[in-house]
C-alpha cells in the first residue's frame, strides 16, 4: 500500500477496527500530532522556538479544540489533559475519530466504529458520523455490521459477501435484496409435509 503521510495528502483519513492511539499523550496531544501532515515548520523552528513556529503550534492547538469540541463534553475541559490510556473505551473510539478528523480529510474512512459500544453509546456516535457529513462535509465510507447505525447514516449501501460485492442501493433495496438475505441469513428452509 501507499505510505501512510501519501494517503493522509490525498485527502484520506481511516480509523481502525483495534483503536490506535498514543497511550501516554493527552488526549490533546494526540489530535495535535495528527495534525503533522499539516505542518510547515521544520525542526530547526521547533528548536529555536522561532516566531513561526509559535504560530504554527497556536493554530494546531485551536484546531484540535475545535475538533474535540466536535464531541461535546467527552473530550474536552479538563479530559483534554488526560492521558489516552485513562479514557473508556467508548472515547477512546471518539478520540480515534477526532484524530482522523485533525487532518482534514475529504474522506473519511471508519471501520466499524460503533464495534464494542453499548446501545446509549452506539446511538451517541451514529448521530455524531452523521454530523460529520452534514456540519463537516465529509464523504464517509464505513465499514459496519450494526445494521441499524447503517440504516440511519448510509445513502448508498454495498454489501459484501467473501469480499464480492452481491448488491447495492439504498438500505431498504439492500436489506430486502434475497441474494443478501441468502448470504447473511441462509436460505429459508422448506417446510415439511
Amino acid at each position: 500500500g501507499l505510505d501512510p503521510s501519501i494517503v493522509t495528502s490525498l485527502g484520506i483519513a481511516r480509523t481502525f477496527q483495534n483503536v490506535r492511539l498514543f497511550p501516554n499523550m493527552t488526549i490533546l496531544e494526540n489530535v495535535m500530532v495528527a495534525q503533522h501532515c499539516r505542518t510547515s515548520q521544520l525542526l530547526f523552528g521547533a528548536l529555536m522556538q522561532t516566531k513561526a513556529f509559535k504560530q504554527e503550534e497556536r493554530e494546531i492547538r485551536e484546531r484540535a479544540e475545535e475538533v474535540l469540541g466536535f464531541f461535546g463534553h467527552r473530550l474536552v475541559g479538563y479530559r483534554m489533559d488526560q492521558p489516552a490510556f485513562a479514557l473508556s473505551y467508548a472515547n477512546r473510539r471518539r478520540l480515534e475519530i477526532a484524530r482522523a478528523m485533525a487532518t482534514q480529510p475529504r474522506l473519511l474512512l471508519l471501520d466499524e466504529p460503533v464495534a464494542g459500544m453499548n446501545p446509549m453509546e452506539t446511538a451517541e456516535l451514529t448521530a455524531l458520523i452523521g454530523r460529520l457529513r452534514t456540519e463537516w462535509g465529509f464523504t464517509i465510507i464505513m465499514i459496519e455490521h450494526d445494521m441499524k447505525v447503517v440504516r440511519d447514516v448510509s445513502d448508498r449501501v454495498v454489501v459484501l459477501d467473501h469480499g464480492v460485492p452481491i448488491a447495492q442501493g439504498s438500505y431498504d433495496e439492500v436489506s430486502t435484496n434475497p441474494d443478501v438475505v441468502e448470504a447473511y441469513l441462509g436460505r429459508p428452509v422448506e417446510a415439511k409435509r
